[in-house]
């Protein structure tokens, strides 16, 4: 991008300053109390691993990754140190949570602050293995949950509306100090001869076809797994339940019959996100005022939906538009629902879907989505913001057969255990090729 490539040279240049900062470091005096080792890991673990992220919390997806990659790692017997910026979760036994801080200040110098800072933690521990869950420096392996940034740029701006605000958008993208450097770590983690683990196959040929030096064989993908114990196919008699307990929050009457067509069971549609513009809740909105019977729709999750309530009062849907706030039982939520509907302008593997999949929800979804990759071509959206077409298809979801229940494909590596099982094998594979 021209217009930014005045920003670019100081971030390049700071960067490669430190770096060389760090290569010379072991020859400095380095103190940092978090690093002193304590009684309880005094035992010789299996191996010692560097977890970096920028926030330590359960709240957020790759936050939760992270937290649970920790905990079964430590269970596995290795000694885990999480290198992050901001604490804001108790660590689990045998965790060793190290806080570097964020400085007062814009975007860019917090990132960089963060990668400069944990760069030197990780070449000071002399860890076996160092992991990435965002954006670093160095590492032995990055898991990436969220894809290449210029293919989030290219798919997440047809969400907004076109003319000059996209193109304000595009403007503010890029003179962003803070976009040109996570644009440059993701260089150096994309680069020949770099390990990557991608969330799904949809963000490894994204890395692939933009990076296209790196050697596919180098970008593994692991899926997220939704807990199959957890969100389960309902019986009739608990669908009938969440269906009406969700009704009754909102005042709906559910007939007792349905022999009439005008008493007829009301279709539950439903969504969850945290970024209504980004995950298509606009086209959703429209594209249920066309279809023939309303239906009632349940927003899941979310923040300023007055714009979006006002918009549905519009379309004449006054009364079928339901803002749910924070949901806790996701499982009722998705066994109350008819379909389950993600139209998202980019979305790398969402969690939801995969979900609302593992409840025996009917589902529609994106090709921007990479749990896309589950569903057959009718429940796939070629344009998010095509509402007609997106009525026609919902349409013929719900006049077709439930879906069967979910099965996690045997050949598809998925969860937090399988990374966990990668990284040892990383581990073991560099100390059979050192003989330590």
């Amino acid at each position: 991008m021209p217009c930014c490539a005045s920003l670019l040279s100081p971030l390049t240049a700071s960067l490669q300053n430190f770096y060389s900062l760090a290569e010379h470091g072991k020859h400095e005096t380095f103190y940092c109390r978090e690093m002193i080792v304590t009684e309880e890991r005094a035992k010789k673990p299996a191996a010692r691993i560097a977890l970096m992220l920028p926030r330590f919390s359960r709240y957020g997806g790759v936050e939760q990754y992270g937290y649970a990659l920790a905990e079964v790692l430590v269970k596995r017997g290795h000694a885990v140190d999480f290198l992050c910026a901001r604490q804001e979760a108790e660590a689990p036994s045998g965790v060793h949570v190290i806080a570097v801080g964020r400085p007062f200040g814009p975007k860019a110098g917090k990132l960089l602050w963060f990668i400069a800072r944990v760069e030197m933690l990780r070449r000071k521990g002399n860890y076996d293995l160092s992991v990435s869950l965002g954006k670093t420096w160095n590492q032995d392996v990055v898991r990436v949950g969220g894809g290449p940034l210029p293919d989030f740029w290219e798919r997440s701006e047809r969400a907004v509306a076109p003319g000059l605000p996209r193109r304000l958008k595009r403007l503010l993208r890029c003179l962003s100090p803070a976009n040109r450097l996570t644009l440059l770590a993701e260089r150096r983690q994309f680069s020949p001869g770099r390990r990557v683990v991608a969330v799904s196959h949809m963000v490894r040929d994204d890395i692939l076809r933009r990076h296209k030096g790196m050697p596919a064989e180098h970008v593994e993908v692991i899926y997220n797994r939704p807990d199959l114990e957890r969100f389960l196919v309902p019986s009739a008699e608990r669908r009938e339940r969440c269906r009406r307990d969700l009704a009754g929050r909102f005042s709906i009457v559910l007939s007792e019959q349905a022999e009439a067509a005008e008493r007829e069971a009301p279709v539950f549609v439903g969504t969850a996100s945290t970024n209504f513009l980004l995950k298509g809740l606009g086209p959703l909105i429209e594209a249920l005022s066309l279809l023939p019977v309303l239906p009632h729709l349940f927003v899941a999750g979310g923040r300023h939906a007055a714009s979006y309530a006002t918009e549905a009062d519009r379309l004449g849907l006054a009364g079928h538009v339901h803002f749910c706030g924070k949901v806790d039982d996701m499982p009722s939520f998705y066994n109350a629902l008819d379909i389950f509907v993600l139209p998202t302008f980019y979305d790398a593997c969402s969690n939801a879907v995969l979900e609302a999949l593992a409840s025996g929800c009917r589902v529609l979804t994106s090709s921007a989505n990479g749990a896309a990759f589950f569903l057959n071509p009718a429940s796939i959206l070629a344009d998010p913001g095509d509402a007609a077409v997106m009525a026609g298809q919902m349409i013929s979801i719900l006049q077709g057969a439930p879906p069967p229940p979910f099965v996690w494909p045997k050949d598809i590596a998925s969860g937090v255990e399988a990374f966990a099982e990668r990284i040892d094998a990383m581990i073991a594979a560099r100390r059979h090729f050192f003989h330590v």
